[in-house]
């Protein structure tokens, strides 16, 4: 497949919803296969839809140590989540050269349609959760800094801007 750009953190459409999957298509399962080429090119665990410019609610998780394990998911729904937090230092290829610490629900149980275009309950822990509640965030039109204080969010992007002109 093909390894997709990615939209710079000014672009609007990072800062909107996604439209929903209506059906796994053979569309959907190309798309798929070019974000998770995209996302082993970062390298990075996850990736969603809307980071390349696709404003559908897909997204991929490989958290696996081995790698080759991704998750495919299409309107991914958080049903539970843990009580537990678990930080992480998250980022994004959207805001290059910057990350943050951010607590996020240890666990959680998502509901999603799979590549076999099935409803399928699942639980993630650990890095797996956390990536999946950063692409859900992304779906929804939220990055990880929008967890962050205003203060700190315009620190980072302003960060950001300037390693991209450096470029």
């Amino acid at each position: 497949m093909s390894v997709r750009a990615f939209l710079p953190y000014s672009d609007r459409r990072l800062h909107q919803p996604a439209e929903p999957v209506e059906a796994v298509t053979e569309t959907v399962r190309m798309i798929w296969d070019d974000m998770i080429d995209t996302m082993e090119a970062m390298p990075g665990v996850g990736l969603a839809a809307p980071q390349i410019g696709i404003m559908l609610r897909l997204a991929v998780v490989d958290a696996s140590d081995k790698r080759g394990q991704a998750v495919r998911m299409a309107n991914p729904e958080i049903l539970h989540e843990s009580v537990k937090l678990r930080d992480h230092d998250e980022a994004s290829p959207n805001l290059p050269g910057v990350s943050a610490r951010i607590s996020r629900p240890r666990a959680v149980t998502v509901r999603f349609l799979n590549d076999r275009g099935e409803v399928e309950d699942r639980d993630f822990v650990g890095l797996w959760a956390t990536s999946v509640q950063h692409q859900i965030d992304h779906l929804n039109g939220r990055v990880y800094v929008d967890h962050l204080s205003p203060l700190r969010r315009k620190m980072l992007v302003a960060k950001s801007a300037k390693l991209s002109r450096r470029g």
